[in-house]
Formats: structure tokens, sequence, C-alpha cells
């Protein structure tokens, strides 16, 4: 009775039936309100509410737990239920984390050491690009598209770098003030919508320069990227910052013992908190990595065509291969983060992307 078939289970174990003795009551036009109270972080994603429902007679079912007529609130401390009808009610704890604390250890101590290691890298190699490139004059309009590709890398460069520290500042600052930690999420959103920019404005230089090779000049090119890649982004969490500061704050990664009676807090980092953000995030990550994907996959075709005409095209190949690193090609693998893909899923998302720099 206090577990269903996805192995999830009541709030505190406890269950409130509410009966009329001469006749059955539902279909109610004003719902019944019914509160738990608790001690647990739960939301709409991991409690919601639900009644009991008998199996049908003859089948030797004993029923189940459904949600129809019911709506989920909640309140501090309280889920409260909105039901149309008379029955045995409970809030039922969705068993979300099927990952244990040993694994969500180790892939934020891989997260941290891989962060720490692209942080210094791409420090260092920022440094050896600025002081040592030194652009050729622009005889033509390719040769200037090729001249903008190290500044383009070194603005790469530095989203990386301000996203990696921003993430591992995320954990340290968590233990701070409120507004401190609002900032510091604040500031990792921002390094984290920069660096996929920089990763489509890569592709769309890329495909300046191996598409359309022909009679190319934008006016203000790397100006205009720069608006792009770091002003829309810039000026997108500023809105978010100023209108709904509330969106920013304290994210606590944990697990659940017990099938979610019992909640182990594993760590605490400065990140979004508001599920509309959160939303848009991965709509716009979405977009740029599609963008990025076709890029990559007219450019295949293109060197393929040149193999079979000249069988020279061997260099050219490792070239695109290596620039699927810089264009974020394995920021897609968050997009299968379910079933039987989840676990391998994010080990090789961690792995990747925190060596990324």
């Amino acid at each position: 009775l206090l577990q269903d078939a996805q192995k999830s289970s009541v709030l505190n174990n406890d269950v409130l039936g509410a009966f009329l003795q001469s006749r059955q009551v539902a279909g109610l036009s004003r719902p019944i309100v019914i509160q738990f109270w608790h001690d647990m972080v739960l939301d709409s994603s991991n409690a919601t509410c639900v009644f009991w429902k008998p199996g049908p007679a003859g089948t030797g079912s004993a029923g189940s737990w459904s949600r129809d007529g019911c709506k989920t609130t909640h309140a501090e401390g309280t889920v409260i239920c909105h039901c149309d009808h008379l029955t045995y009610f409970a809030v039922l704890l969705l068993q979300v984390n099927v990952l244990s604390p040993a694994q969500l250890a180790s892939l934020t101590c891989i997260s941290t050491i891989g962060c720490s290691l692209s942080a210094a890298a791409t420090l260092c190699t920022l440094l050896l690009c600025c002081f040592f490139s030194t652009p050729c004059p622009p005889s033509s309009c390719r040769q200037r598209l090729r001249d903008n590709t190290v500044w383009i890398h070194v603005h790469l460069l530095a989203a990386l770098l301000l996203l990696n520290c921003s993430f591992l500042l995320s954990t340290l600052l968590a233990a701070g003030s409120k507004e401190l930690c609002q900032f510091t999420a604040a500031l990792l959103h921002t390094g984290l919508l920069c660096a996929l920019a920089w990763m489509g404005a890569e592709a769309f230089h890329l495909l300046l320069l191996l598409v359309k090779v022909y009679n190319i000049y934008i006016r203000h090119y790397l100006l205009k990227l720069c608006l792009f890649a770091w002003g829309l982004p810039v000026l997108a969490v500023v809105a978010v910052f100023v209108s709904k500061r509330d969106a920013y704050g304290y994210h606590t990664i944990s697990t659940s013992e017990g099938y979610g009676n019992t909640t182990i807090v594993l760590s605490t980092r400065c990140w979004l908190t508001s599920r509309s953000a959160h939303f848009a995030t991965l709509c716009y990550a979405g977009l740029i990595l599609l963008f990025n994907t076709l890029v990559l996959g007219r450019v295949g075709m293109i060197l393929r065509r040149i193999r079979q005409q000249t069988g020279q095209a061997r260099k050219d190949w490792v070239t695109v291969l290596g620039l699927t690193c810089l264009l974020g090609t394995t920021w897609g693998l968050a997009f299968f983060s379910f079933g039987v893909f989840l676990v391998p899923q994010l080990y090789l998302f961690t792995i990747l992307n925190c060596l990324q720099g």
C-alpha cells in the first residue's frame, strides 16, 4: 500500500481517509483541502498528492495510487492537496534519484578536478594567445577571416575560464550570504550562456571559412560576434537578476535513502532555482547545439567530397574532429539523461565537458 510500482513512497507513511457513510462524494466544484506537514526539502517534481484507487472487482488487483482530480501546491513545511472527491489521500514521494551517494560524490569529485585543470589550462592558453598572436595584414577577405579565427578562440577561452571559475566558486560561496550566492549563481549562468554562444560563433566562423569561401566581407565582424556572444547573455542574466532575483540562489544536490523518506544532502551550490529559467537555458543550449551539429555535418560532407576528388583531406578531417571540442557537441549528451543511458551519460558528460578547457 505504501509503495507503488515505481518504488515511490508515502510522505511520513501518513494516509488520511475522508468519507460520508451515506453516499460517495466525487466531482466537487469546490475542492476539499488537505494539508500534510513535513521537515524535508520537497517540490512539485518529487512530491505529489494522490488518492487510493481500488482495483476492478474480480481482477485480483488491490489498486494503485492515482492523481486524477487532485492538485498539489507547496508552502513552507507543508504539502497542500486540493481534491474534488473523498477517499484515502496521501503525498507520494517520487523516486527520482537513481544514483547512489557514492556515484554522486564521485561525479562531484570528477567535475571539481576537471574544472580546476580546465581553468588552469585555459588561463595558460589565453595568455599565450594574447602575448604571441600578431595578426597579419588583411590582404583579402579570406585572409581577414583567418586572422579573426585566433581572436574568436581567445573569446571562447575567456568564456570557458569564466564558466570554470564561477562553477568552482559556486560551491565555495554557497556557505556565504544569500546575496553573495545569488550573484555567484548569476555569474555562473552568464559563463554558461556566453560559452555556448561562443561555441555557436565558432560554428558560424567555420561555416564562413569552409563553405562560404568567396567574397565574404562582414563589416565589424568580430564586434558583432562579441555583441551576440557576450552582450546578449549578459543582458539576459541582468534582466533576470533585476526582475526576479529569486531565480538564483542555493541549489541542493541530494539523494534519497529508504525510498525518499530520508534525504541525504551531498552538496550545496549557487545556481538557478527557477524552473522556467532552467527550461529556457536548456532551449537556448539546444538551439545552439543543433546549429553546431548541422554545421559539422555540412563540413563533413564537403570534406568527404574533397577526399573523393583528391584523396588528401585526411588532415582536414583531423582538424574538424578537433573542432568538435570547440563547437561543444559533447554538451548534447545532456539531452540523453533518461533510462539506461542516465548513469553512463552523466559520467561521459562530466568527464568530457569539465575537461573541455
